[in-house]
């Protein structure tokens, strides 16, 4: 086992690998913007060193910097986490060429199954099903006019260097193709600096399902089975849930045997992730590989007691896989939702800012993966995601009553949350039926409720505390409380303080 790592990231995903150090016995050390030189992760290693000032692209994005100071402080591997350098087969190299040990993937299996057009041949060449569509990407606009007919309306126009659903675009007609391909091009430049796309055939009522795969330096993948991602908007995943509600046990064998067989194609070594797309009949199709760990983890190591990171790390170092396909098992439902500092009521526009009172939710089956504190100052410069807070329950009925209870304790003062919102979504007698897809969002959501609907049992407990304290004057229904002219304000304080 390794001695020390050193982790390429930041925030939750950076705490969550220090834990998983610590429990190995491995020394860690982080590395910290100026922007976040106070943070979570940067309190928790074992040592901490500045890589550069806050826009990523100075710090936490410069290879070189994060490998001086992995051999200036005598780390034997770098842990890339998701996001940044993660998925960046050139670092996974430059790694390998400065004497240290990736924590992923070979860089030949991250080239291969980063670039989505060559990952869709590979899959065809491995007998992987696939989404109908182009061969390879497509230059001109008359070539992408003319396959988008071929193939048939609706198609979709995506990036082939792509991924969190950048450079992608739904084209329902021939009268939106060119504006939707130069939409789609100048996104991926952008984002990926490479503007080749591809199409693929839209399918009807999708779903999006992945399956974890684990695989080894000694030859041994295995599946650990499914996530639910499909609570989507804009292509970015809101609330995943583990096991998905939509397969039946058939299927899910055979979605979890295509994806070893999909691992197995690139020799895969590490965590990573086998992305599909189901259609209504259950019939699935290969969208694309992730080749590191995912964010939405935790509920497959809720629902497998398979510790993902920390056999990350193991494989990476040379054991063996410690486990068998035929031992794990799924055990219950998880469910995650993604706090963020973002504002649904105004197009989910991030919240910056300082967190100046923050409860966080316990209690059986209630896990809460964060990098943040209160006191702590939620920065401009990343992704405002506060923490993934994850309910375990037996059945899935069970999961969602214990989510609603957790959100309903959640307390953030300073930014504006989407807290809310996942209560909105746990409501919706949809998601409760499990009878959902990618559109969902986009189909239902016109707008939180307003603030003064719903508070009948919050008033209810208030004129309980108000008798117990022998004030009986106060308002004891919403009819009272609206007789008395009570604003929303006092309202949503009066709620705040009954959770405090």
């Amino acid at each position: 086992m390794f001695k020390k790592v050193l982790i390429a990231n930041r925030g939750e995903i950076a705490v969550r690998v220090i834990r998983a150090c610590r429990e190995l016995g491995v020394e860690t050390v982080a590395v910290y913007s100026e922007a976040d030189r106070v943070a979570l992760h940067v309190r928790m290693a074992d040592e901490a060193h500045c890589v550069g000032p806050p826009p990523s692209r100075e710090s936490y994005l410069v290879a070189e910097k994060l490998i001086a100071v992995a051999k200036r402080t005598g780390a034997e591997a770098i842990h890339p986490g998701y996001g940044f350098l993660s998925e960046r087969a050139h670092f996974a190299q430059a790694c390998a060429d400065a004497g240290l040990v990736f924590i992923g993937p070979s860089p030949q299996a991250i080239d291969a199954m980063g670039d989505k057009v060559e990952a869709r041949k590979r899959m065809i060449a491995a007998g992987v099903p696939v989404v109908p569509g182009s061969q390879g990407t497509i230059e001109s606009e008359e070539e992408i006019v003319s396959a988008a007919v071929k193939i048939g309306f609706p198609v979709m126009l995506k990036a082939a260097a792509g991924g969190g659903g950048k450079g992608m675009r739904l084209v329902e007609s021939e009268q939106e193709i060119r504006a939707g391909a130069r939409a789609a091009r100048s996104e991926a430049k952008s984002a990926f600096g490479d503007d080749r796309i591809y199409l693929e055939r839209f399918v009807d009522s999708p779903r999006h399902v992945e399956v974890q795969v684990l695989g080894d330096k000694h030859g041994n993948v295995v599946h650990v089975y499914e996530r639910e991602c499909s609570i989507q908007r804009r292509h970015q995943k809101v609330i995943e849930e583990s096991p998905s509600p939509a397969l039946d046990p058939k299927t899910r064998e055979a979605m979890g045997r295509v994806a070893v067989q999909a691992a197995q194609a690139v020799d895969y070594v590490g965590a990573g992730t086998i992305e599909f797309l189901v259609d209504s009949k259950r019939n699935f199709y290969f969208l694309e590989m992730n080749t590191r760990i995912q964010v939405e983890h935790p509920i497959t190591e809720m629902v497998t007691g398979v510790d993902l990171v920390r056999t990350q790390i193991e494989v990476a170092a040379g054991k063996p896989l410690p486990f068998r396909q035929e031992e794990i098992r799924q055990r219950g439902s998880a469910i995650e939702c993604r706090v963020y500092a973002e504002d649904p009521e105004n197009n989910f526009l991030p919240s910056p800012g300082k967190i100046t009172r923050l409860r966080e939710p316990g209690g059986l089956g209630i896990r809460n993966d964060t990098g943040v504190y209160e006191g702590f100052e939620v920065s401009i410069h990343y992704d405002p995601m506060i923490s993934k807070l994850v309910a375990w329950g037996a059945t899935r009925e069970e999961a969602i009553a214990r989510m609603e209870r957790a959100l309903s304790e959640y307390v953030i003062h300073g930014p504006t949350t989407n807290i809310e919102f996942h209560r909105w979504i746990l409501r919706h007698p949809r998601f409760r039926t499990g009878d959902f897809d990618t559109r969902f969002i986009q189909q239902e959501f016109h707008g939180l409720p307003a603030r003064g609907e719903g508070l009948e049992r919050v008033a209810i407990a208030a004129a309980a505390i108000a008798a117990l304290n022998g004030d009986a004057s106060r308002p004891t229904s919403a009819a009272a409380r609206s007789t008395t002219g009570m604003s929303p304000w006092r309202a949503a304080a009066r709620r705040e303080g009954l959770r405090s």
